[in-house]
């Protein structure tokens, strides 16, 4: 296929989830996208973590674990797979250590949000530590999945069919998601409370799925944006198209 072949449309968009309708995809496409979103697309995550000092009540390992999981802002191309970026925290009691208090010797990675609670420390304790973050894949760790959450769904179109009948009841019809109205108009169901008897009372209508249509919806940790993650994604996929047509071609 060629990018002619392809028409996304923005449903809905801000920094960190979307909704895109892509027109264009086999349902195989499909999936491949939002493998690629899940598992190809690289993040930095704090891999090491060297504790100078830990009196918290929490043991070294739990508040690793809890580090791994704070998303960090990845600027893809600055970077290559298996960079690092050296991190350092130090606070003490009373308070509580959130993220927004970890340096960075690389202001391009820092945390995405600022308010992660770490560890509540009492009087007198303290926590000190340095760590790598290291740029990797979804595939390699889960802590590496930038896209937290990626699905799709066919878009459906409704038609109205007629009027309901003299003695039909007009019952909820319920339905998530996005749809395609009769005048080719694309609308999120939240807007009429998910229900089509609300958007079309008193007719008849139909619903069926458009082919090669699909909407997926995407939120990321903040490690990168919905379009970068999208793009990134695809990116992936035609890269490894090329390298498969080199070795065949071989």
């Amino acid at each position: 296929m060629t990018d002619a072949d392809f028409d996304v449309e923005y449903v809905e968009r801000d920094e960190r989830s979307a909704r895109v309708l892509i027109r264009g995809l086999t349902p195989a496409f499909a999936n491949g996208i939002r493998r690629a979103m899940i598992a190809d697309v690289p993040t930095f995550s704090i891999d090491t973590v060297r504790f100078i000092e830990n009196s918290s009540v929490m043991f070294d390992e739990m508040i690793g674990l809890r580090l791994g999981l704070i998303p960090l802002t990845t600027p893809v191309d600055e970077f290559e797979i298996g960079d690092e970026v050296t991190l350092a925290l130090d606070v003490e009691g009373p308070g509580t250590a959130y993220s927004g208090d970890i340096e960075t010797a690389e202001p391009l990675v820092q945390p995405a949000d600022e308010n992660v609670p770490i560890v509540e420390l009492k009087e007198g304790q303290r926590l000190e530590f340095e760590a790598d973050a290291v740029l990797n894949t979804g595939k390699e760790h889960a802590k590496h999945q930038g896209g937290v959450s990626v699905g799709y769904r066919h878009l459906q179109r409704v038609t109205i069919e007629g009027d309901l009948g003299e003695f039909d009841d007009d019952e909820p019809r319920i339905l998530r998601g996005v749809i395609e109205t009769p005048d080719g108009d694309i609308v999120v169901t939240d807007e009429f409370d998910n229900d089509l008897s609300k958007r079309y009372p008193g007719k008849e209508v139909s619903v069926e799925d458009v082919p090669g249509a699909f909407v997926f919806h995407i939120e990321t940790d903040g490690s990168f944006s919905v379009e970068e993650l999208l793009l990134r994604a695809i990116d992936s996929i035609e890269g490894r198209a090329d390298e498969l047509r080199t070795k065949v071609a071989v």
